[in-house]
């Protein structure tokens, strides 16, 4: 498979009255064409900041990227001049972003917000962008789509919203689309008819995507692989199989054991991965995951925090101990 985008080293930090918070710290990690890779990992472990910080939406100041490069069909888009960057946003790189209620205006139409994007990077004439507007609110579900094209966005609902966000984020037809959270705050029905709809249009269009949530079984159903963030670093890497039937981290396994599973014993409780996620600004040289980890040693004291290591096959871990199997 070809390559569509590879991220190294990135660094994005924000300066704040207490200290600079390092919510990047050294991401790295590519994706294919047509492939959906799994971000996953906590609130505030770096994932929403990190696709941000590619797409240059980090709010400067307080934040900053310090350091890395993300190579998207060969070119670095951290070092892009600001125009070059515009017409990568929504063109080649679209997001669904986490809530639609503050991404989408307020003040402006559905059907003003939609074909202010085909007209800006299709060239469309405002007659041929709104019939292609009313074609993809159709294609996500949106019904009545002609006459509801006029509507605002607090006239729709949560869902309808992130449908509407859908069909903006796949038309000007982009090689890449990064899902922040894209079912946040709806029911589970909703979610699942969401996650199904934005799968379908990407396979139909052969689209790469990164898929960032909390819910490890949400990427086990739409992803090939899986990248595992904690405390700004990717803690664990593999293929979705490699991940599931074979854990290397403690915060994965705690993650996997937090998601109801089919089939599982009748009265087997959840576990819960106890304590709180580390103080972005004080990071200790050791693993930042210790305080809470189950399969601490002696020597986790010891050890610094060092890089991912390889396991085999496409298996990388940043943790020195062997817990394989313990799940």
């Amino acid at each position: 498979m070809t390559m569509l985008l590879k991220v190294e080293d990135l660094k994005t930090e924000f300066k704040t009255e207490r200290g600079i918070v390092k919510a990047v710290d050294g991401v790295s990690y590519d994706v294919n064409e047509g492939e959906i890779i799994g971000l996953v990992g906590e609130s505030g472990c770096g994932k929403s900041v990190s696709q941000l910080s590619l797409l240059r939406l980090i709010p400067i100041p307080p934040g900053r990227i310090v350091d890395g490069r993300a190579f998207f069909e060969g070119e670095d888009l951290l070092c892009m001049k600001d125009e070059k960057i515009r017409s990568v946003r929504g063109r080649k790189i679209a997001m669904i972003f986490q809530e639609p209620m503050t991404s989408l205006n307020p003040a402006l139409t559905i059907c003003r917000q939609m074909t202010e994007m085909l007209e800006l990077h299709l060239k469309m004439d405002l007659k041929t962008a709104k019939e292609r507007s009313i074609e993809l609110l159709e294609k996500v579900g949106i019904p009545d789509a002609k006459r509801r094209i006029y509507d605002y966005p607090h006239q729709f609902s949560g869902g309808m919203r992130q449908r509407v966000m859908v069909a903006m984020a796949i038309s000007c037809n982009p090689k890449l689309i990064i899902a922040d959270e894209p079912t946040t705050a709806l029911d589970a029905t909703i979610q699942a008819q969401l996650l199904e709809l934005i799968n379908q249009m990407v396979q139909q269009s052969h689209t790469a995507m990164v898929l960032v949530t909390h819910n490890l079984g949400v990427v086990a159903r739409y992803a090939q692989r899986i990248n595992v963030m904690y405390a700004g670093r990717i803690v664990e890497a593999g293929t979705v199989d490699e991940i599931w039937e074979q854990p290397a981290h403690p915060y994965t396994i705690g993650l996997l054991q937090s998601v109801p599973k089919l089939g599982a014993q009748a009265g087997k409780k959840l576990v819960p991965i106890q304590g709180l996620p580390p103080n972005l600004i004080n990071l200790p040289p050791t693993c930042p995951f210790l305080p809470r980890c189950r399969y601490k040693s002696r020597e986790c004291y010891r050890e610094p925090w060092g890089e991912l290591r390889h396991l085999g096959g496409r298996h990388y871990v940043r943790c020195h101990l062997d817990i394989r199997g313990e799940l």
